[in-house]
């Protein structure tokens, strides 16, 4: 039976992002994704997150090193995070109690500071958090800032929000 209670929510997330896979070989896994689904190309890379990057972790600075395969093709953007990493992230928390699998889907929000502040009276609050400034292979800058929350009891893995502005 339907609800027919109208409720505001709590926040309207923006449009979706990506989804996210943990997995043990992110070269391995892309090559995977390439030849069986045609999904690809994927771009492989390692980040640094630390102070510089305002990294922080259960509330927590910290520091870690990610290497994620990236794929932004036709309209599909999969990101294959691989384990192990350096520190402590989502990412090792979900691989050591799940093994490899889908571990977030991410959002685009407006205001990312003020949607983590209102999701966190509903008890989401951020397992991680940080943020950077890049510059795109078109010459444009961008400021990206991310938060997972802390969300598995609720939807079996992370909600990441996403904040991307542009700088020029």
């Amino acid at each position: 039976m339907a609800n027919d209670s109208k409720q505001t929510p709590t926040v309207r997330l923006g449009p979706l992002s990506h989804i996210g896979a943990v997995v043990k070989d992110c070269e391995k896994a892309a090559a995977w994704w390439e030849r069986v689904l045609g999904v690809g190309p994927f771009t492989i890379g390692v980040w640094e997150l630390d102070e510089k990057t305002q990294f922080r972790y259960r509330g927590k600075p910290g520091r870690a090193k990610v290497k994620a395969a990236i794929s932004q093709g036709d309209g599909v953007f999969i990101e294959l995070v691989q384990i192990p990493l350096e520190g402590e992230t989502p990412h090792a928390e979900f691989f050591r109690q799940h093994g490899e699998g889908f571990q977030h889907i991410a959002f685009h929000v407006q205001n990312i500071n003020q949607v983590v502040a209102d999701l966190a009276k509903e008890g989401l609050t951020p397992t991680l958090q940080y943020k950077f400034e890049m510059t795109r292979p078109d010459g444009r800058r961008q400021s990206i800032e991310e938060a997972y929350l802390d969300s598995v009891e609720h939807v079996g893995g992370s909600i990441q929000l996403l904040e991307i502005k542009q700088l020029d």
